[in-house]
C-alpha cells in the first residue's frame, strides 16, 4: 500500500480496518489501456492473484467495496466501471452492460490468472452477467447483488433528484459534504467526507467535481439544458436483455436481494423462474449491500471462494 497521507485514496483504510479488528491488506491502483484509447482503472487488494472480482453500481466506484474487502480477507480485484472512479468516461455515454462488459473481460484477462468469483452490484451485476455469458472461462461463480434485468430504477427519491439538480462543481469538498448532509446523505460527517473524497477530483482550475459521468449527465438532463443531446443521458442501463445473459451463463448464479433495496419479492420470484437453479439470498440491507451489510456479503462471497470449482 505504501505511505498513506491525507491526500491518499487509501488513507481511510487503516481506520476502517481498526474499527473491524481486521488487518489492512496491501492495495494498489492498476491501469489498463483499452483498444479504443480509453483507460480502465482498478484496485487490487491482498497478496497473490485475485480470486474475486467486484463490480460496483452506477454512480459509485471501486472503493464502495472497501469494508467488504477488509472482512473478506481474500485477494480481490475491484474495478472502476467506465465513466466511474478513475476509469475514463465514454464519449457516447453508453453505460449499458453490453458496452461495459468487454472492458471487464479484457481486465480479467490482463489482471487475473484463474476463473473468478464475479460479484456485481446493481449496474455492475448486469455487467457481470454479460461477462459471464460471453466468457465462461473467466467466471467460476456469478453473484448478482440487488438487481434483475429490466427492473424499474427510475423512481428515485425527490431528494436524489434535488441533489443532482445542483451544481456539478464546488469550491471545496466541505461545500459538497454540507450539501449532501443537508439533503440527508450519510449518517455521520466522517462517513460523508469519505464518500465525497473518494468520488470527487480536483480539476485543473482548482474546483472540485464528481468523478462519475452520471452526475454530469443527470445534471444536464434535470436542468433541461437547451444544448443537451441524446448522448447527455445514460443509455438504458437496466436493459431487459440481461435475461439472455443470465440464461447463457454456465457458472452457478446467486441473486442477493436487499430487503430495503431495489429488487422486490416479485423480482426475485421472476429471477428464480427465468434462471432455473439460481439461488436467492435475502439480506437486511439497502441497495448498496456492500456498504450496509458488508460482513454478511463477505461471508457469502467467501463461501463461494472455498466451494469446489
Amino acid at each position: 500500500m505504501g505511505v498513506t497521507t491525507e491526500n491518499s485514496e487509501f488513507h481511510y483504510l487503516p481506520l476502517q480496518a481498526q474499527a473491524l479488528g481486521a488487518p489492512v491488506p496491501p492495495v494498489e491502483r492498476l491501469t489498463l489501456d483499452l483498444p479504443d484509447g480509453r483507460r480502465l482503472s482498478a484496485l487490487r487488494y491482498g497478496t497473490g492473484d485475485p480470486v474475486v472480482t467486484l463490480l460496483h453500481g452506477a454512480g459509485l466506484n471501486a472503493h464502495t467495496w472497501d469494508t467488504t474487502v477488509l472482512q473478506l480477507q481474500q485477494p480481490v480485484l475491484a474495478i472502476d466501471l467506465a465513466g466511474h472512479g478513475d476509469s475514463d468516461w465514454r464519449e457516447d455515454a453508453d453505460y449499458s452492460a453490453a458496452s461495459l462488459a468487454p472492458d471487464i473481460a479484457l481486465a480479467l484477462q490482463e489482471w487475473t490468472t484463474a476463473a473468478q468469483v464475479l460479484v456485481g452490484q446493481s449496474l455492475g451485476g448486469l455487467t457481470a452477467a454479460a461477462v459471464a455469458s460471453a466468457h465462461a472461462d473467466l467466471v467460476r461463480e456469478l453473484i448478482v447483488v440487488d438487481i434483475t434485468p429490466g427492473i424499474d430504477t427510475t423512481a428515485d427519491p425527490a431528494v436524489l433528484r434535488a441533489f443532482y439538480e445542483g451544481p456539478t462543481d464546488f469550491a471545496t469538498r466541505d461545500e459538497l459534504v454540507d450539501r449532501a448532509m443537508s439533503l440527508g446523505f450519510g449518517s455521520t460527517r466522517p462517513e460523508t467526507e469519505r464518500g465525497v473524497f473518494l468520488n470527487t477530483r480536483v480539476r485543473a482550475d482548482g474546483r472540485i467535481e464528481w468523478k462519475h459521468h452520471f452526475a454530469h449527465l443527470a445534471a444536464k438532463a434535470l436542468a433541461g439544458s437547451a444544448g443537451a443531446t441524446d448522448t447527455d443521458a445514460p443509455r438504458a442501463i437496466m436493459d431487459a436483455r440481461g435475461w439472455d445473459d443470465l440464461a447463457g451463463t454456465a457458472a452457478p448464479i446467486t441473486l442477493v436481494r436487499a430487503l430495503r433495496g431495489f429488487a422486490g419479492e416479485d423480482d426475485a420470484a421472476e429471477f428464480e423462474r427465468r434462471v432455473p437453479g439460481a439461488r436467492v439470498v435475502q439480506l437486511d440491507a439497502t441497495h448498496n449491500v456492500q456498504e450496509t451489510a458488508p460482513g454478511e456479503l463477505a461471508e457469502l462471497i467467501r463461501a463461494a471462494v472455498v466451494s469446489p470449482a
